[in-house]
């Protein structure tokens, strides 16, 4: 029997899984991480914790899974993206990395712009320019730490600082790459063109390598910690968003994917780049598949709004779960249900850290509109998810815009964990909504680019068909899809309304460093 290993460096924590030949998950470990937020709409984190958590969360993995240690025939990476990890020549890090949803970088972002211009933007990286990019990322750092510019030898995203780690090797991968916004994603390079107009040395960035190709080996050190053996092959990889669609099996036109973690992202497969020319925050990425590109949008805070509700206000529910060992989403999701669908026209738009898709705003707020005194705790927890839901819409919408044929969604995340959830995409997206076999997709879809890469499958399509199986069906409910086809669109309505009066907050919030 073969083994094949899956890590996901996620925002909330590191997850990793063991899976067999067949996709059977043999073993799983996970660490939590933290984020600093040491300035307005600044998010960071440190690679040292990175690595660290990655090791205990292997070391679990392998523990969970018996003596299997000596039988990983292949380890595949997935990790949030966007991230700048700027390290030095000695490739130690020079300061903590500037994560995807770090909103600092919008002079740089309006800079690129203004000097290239949108419409050579979109023939030379396929995507509008956002602040969470890598590039504006590093042109703030040139304006705002030269000290630490000057000491930059390589950036690395996220998850290849991980490899680097347990190969001593530097390399990207294509689906990955498009994040940094010097990426050629029609051609799959790097674009040389963009490095030169924003003088970024193009040695900054390491070889770039498709999700399936063994970019190292892992190094005897390091396997002799973990209790791996020496030379394990490591693959490329994939953005945490291309890796869950090959978790999800979203490998081929027809099928998208819905996962609602810390953001939100509607994600499909399609056999050529579709560029949105109207400035909406939708990603044109390179998929983990080779020949394939992926087109999602994404909502920064969808379950992000759903554990800020948690955090701040679900006293009764923490204290209730507690003294019954429950989660306490479920019993967050029990007070929901006792609400009406479209919460007697409560809504909830979840911009708490500005938005992305089809807003690209890091000045966005979030808001509850239509409340009244009618109005309980069981409305407000079921307008956040419903909410998150017509956001998730939003870009599905626009998939739909580009000739995507919706057949299937497949949901994934926390989000799907909870049926009535479920029912509400399945009753706002208007078709069926399914769940799978694989509950940890990004880690899974690494897991199976290494068996890929490994030669045990010949493709990546082969492979999902192999591994990836349905579980469960939802339908949608005929009178709920009417009810939130006319609240979709006051929802929609709310954001354009709002948008100056957002920028006016956002000047007053600056001028009085609140």
């Amino acid at each position: 029997m073969s083994f094949f290993m899956g890590i996901d460096l996620g925002t909330s924590g590191v997850k990793v899984v063991v899976i067999d030949q067949n996709g059977q998950v043999v073993g799983t470990g996970s660490e939590e991480l933290t984020l600093d937020t040491p300035g307005p709409n600044w998010a960071e984190q440190h690679p040292n914790q990175w690595w660290s958590a990655t090791c205990s969360a292997i070391k679990a993995a392998l523990a969970d899974g018996g003596d299997i240690g000596n039988k990983i025939e292949g380890i595949g990476l997935s990790g949030q993206m966007l991230g700048a990890t700027f390290l030095d020549k000695n490739l130690d890090v020079i300061r903590p990395c500037i994560i995807w949803c770090d909103q600092r970088s919008s002079e740089e972002r309006d800079f690129i712009e203004e000097s290239i211009g949108m419409e050579h933007l979109l023939e030379l990286t396929a995507n509008y320019p956002l602040t969470g990019y890598v590039a504006p990322k590093i042109l703030w750092l040139r304006k705002n730490e030269p000290e630490a510019y000057e000491r930059v030898h390589k950036v690395l995203l996220p998850k290849d600082y991980l490899r680097l780690k347990l190969t001593g090797e530097l390399a990207a991968e294509v689906s990955d790459a498009g994040g940094t916004y010097l990426f050629d994603v029609k051609n799959r390079e790097w674009s040389s063109e963009m490095l030169e107009k924003l003088d970024i040395p193009g040695d900054f960035l390491p070889d770039v390598y498709e999700s399936v190709a063994v970019t190292g080996q892992l190094r005897k050190d390091v396997a002799e910690e973990l209790g791996l053996r020496e030379g394990i092959p490591v693959v490329g990889g994939g953005g945490d968003q291309t890796a869950g669609g090959v978790g999800n099996g979203v490998v081929d036109e027809g099928i998208v994917s819905s996962t609602i973690g810390t953001s939100g992202v509607v994600f499909a497969c399609v056999n050529k780049p579709q560029i949105d020319t109207k400035g909406r925050g939708i990603h044109t990425f390179c998929h983990s598949v080779e020949d394939k590109w992926a087109v999602f949008g994404c909502t920064l805070a969808a379950g992000g709004s759903y554990k800020w509700l948690r955090d701040k206000f679900s006293v009764v529910e923490k204290e209730f779960a507690r003294l019954r060992g429950m989660d306490t989403y479920d019993v967050m999701d029990l007070s929901a249900g006792k609400a009406q669908p479209g919460c007697g026209g409560l809504l909830f738009a979840p911009y708490l850290i500005g938005e992305r898709t089809p807003y690209p705003d890091p000045d966005a707020r979030g808001l509850f509109f239509g409340l009244t005194l009618r109005h309980g705790w069981p409305e407000i927890v079921r307008s956040v998810m419903e909410g998150v839901t017509f956001s998730l819409r939003d870009s599905l919408e626009i998939l739909r815009e580009f000739g995507v044929n919706v057949k299937q969604v497949r949901a994934s995340g926390g989000g799907a964990k909870s049926p009535l959830w479920r029912q509400m995409q399945a009753d706002i997206f208007n078709t069926e909504v399914i769940t799978t076999n694989v509950e940890e997709g990004p880690a899974v879809g690494a897991a199976i680019m290494s068996a890929v890469g490994s030669g045990y499958y010949s493709t990546v399509q082969e492979a999902c068909k192999k591994i990836i199986k349905p579980l469960s069906k939802t339908e949608p409910i005929k009178e709920n899809v009417e009810l939130y086809e006319d609240l979709y669109g006051i929802y929609k309505s709310l954001y354009p309304t709002l948008k100056d009066t957002f920028k006016k907050e956002a000047e007053i919030m600056k001028k009085w460093s609140l």
